[in-house]
């Protein structure tokens, strides 16, 4: 009995680790990009003179004349993933500066050749949009202080930075370790869809459980944004550096990319909803999001790396969870899953609240006093940096994830008496 278990876990083991080479994630960091370079070879070097100097070079409005000064680059020197990665990190920041140097009232219109050409060569190596995504910004910009300490906020720092000093480091830096937080629950997650295959109640549990505990995690690490960001330098100078050029009222006609093609490309600026981890939770707990919500979060995957996305899709392709629970008529199983659900809800209505705090209070009160900010100003208070209607977006996600709750079946007399 003792092999056939030890066997089985050997095997289970085996096949969790074969998910996390396909999908490129690993057991520790999720989705996080691990050990990030932080040099490109010396050809690439007034790549890196430009986003490391960023925040200045914006502030002083020189950005633009230097990018314009830029020669052509190939990318082909570039031959790893990790090099990859770095260059869209480094020519995504340069091009948010950018198209924004100059605030909401004179974005660019056109991204130069010599920016907009090896950004979308670069870009199509790696599977991902030509604009900063929350799988550069959040999951590859990152670095450790001291190389031999821990993984925490005070011993962390950006590769590149915006104008809005503590506020940035401190956004991208949470929603960093926030993925952390997540990655336990992405090995739960596959955990539970392995277990499903051979119906294995325990070790479907278990893995709830995992995630329970993950989405928890979570939470608890989102709070740090109260202690590093602060409401009005967020949304008044560095939010308008992760918009994007879709559904943008300041760029209505999107922006066109010199040398690449002849007509404005539409893209979405960074976004929570393009976090892998939270697509894949909603997948492995099916929870279904309609309309225009469940439109702009598929729409959102675009934005991901391929493997991430395909973990997306292979567990939303899965046999259905939540209607194996409820056929098996396990009470314990039944409330594991519903703990799990409940622990997305608070996760969500506490992003809600936050959104509020550093979106939306901020907004409201720059229009009651008329006095607009350098960045966003007003023109974006309602509108996510994705794109989507932001209030009504997340009101939308976080009831449908109540919606998947299972109300559990009383048990009759009968069944209790056997």
């Amino acid at each position: 009995m003792e092999y056939r278990v030890k066997h089985r876990e050997a095997k289970c083991r085996e096949a969790l680790q074969a998910d996390f080479d396909a999908f490129d994630i690993s057991e520790e960091f999720g989705f996080i990009l691990e050990e990030p370079l932080t040099h490109l070879p010396e050809y690439y070097q007034v790549w890196m003179d430009l986003a490391n100097n960023l925040a200045h070079l914006i502030e002083s409005h020189k950005l633009r004349d230097l990018v314009h000064k830029m020669p052509v680059l190939s990318p082909h020197h570039l031959t790893s993933h990790r090099e990859l990665r770095l260059a869209h990190l480094a020519l995504g920041f340069i091009t948010m500066g950018y198209v924004w140097q100059e605030g909401q009232h004179a974005p660019a219109q056109i991204l130069p050749k010599a920016l907009a050409w090896p950004y979308w060569m670069v870009s199509c190596r790696l599977g991902l949009p030509p604009i900063l995504t929350y799988a550069d910004s959040v999951l590859a910009n990152w670095k450790l202080k001291d190389p031999t300490g821990d993984m925490e906020i005070g011993n962390m720092d950006l590769m590149f930075s915006f104008p809005g000093g503590e506020t940035c480091r401190g956004f991208f830096m949470v929603s960093l370790l926030v993925e952390m937080a997540a990655s336990s629950g992405i090995a739960g997650a596959l955990e539970v869809m392995h277990a499903m295959k051979i119906s294995d109640l325990v070790g479907i549990q278990k893995g709830l459980i995992r995630v329970t505990q993950s989405l928890k995690k979570m939470k608890e690490t989102f709070q740090l944004m109260h202690n590093h960001v602060e409401a009005t330098a967020f949304h008044g100078t560095l939010r308008i550096f992760v918009s994007g050029w879709r559904d943008n009222p300041m760029l209505p006609r999107g922006l066109l990319y010199e040398g690449v093609s002849t007509e404005p490309i539409f893209l979405s600026g960074g976004s929570a909803a393009q976090s892998s981890a939270i697509q894949c939770f909603d997948a492995l707990l099916c929870i279904q999001h309609e309309g225009e919500a469940g439109a702009f979060l598929t729409r959102m995957r675009d934005y991901m790396l391929p493997p991430h996305r395909q973990l997306i899709e292979t567990l939303s392709v899965c046999s259905s969870l939540r209607d194996f629970i409820t056929a098996c008529s396990s009470s314990d199983l039944c409330q594991a899953y519903n703990s799990c659900v409940s622990a997305l809800v608070d996760l969500r209505n506490y992003h809600l609240n936050t959104v509020a705090k550093y979106v939306i209070v901020p907004g409201n009160k720059a229009r009651s006093l008329g006095c607009p900010f350098r960045g966003v100003g007003t023109m974006l208070n309602s509108t996510g940096t994705g794109g989507s209607n932001l209030m009504v977006f997340l009101k939308s996600v976080r009831n449908s994830t109540e919606k998947a709750l299972i109300t559990e079946r009383p048990t009759t007399s009968r069944e209790a008496e056997m």
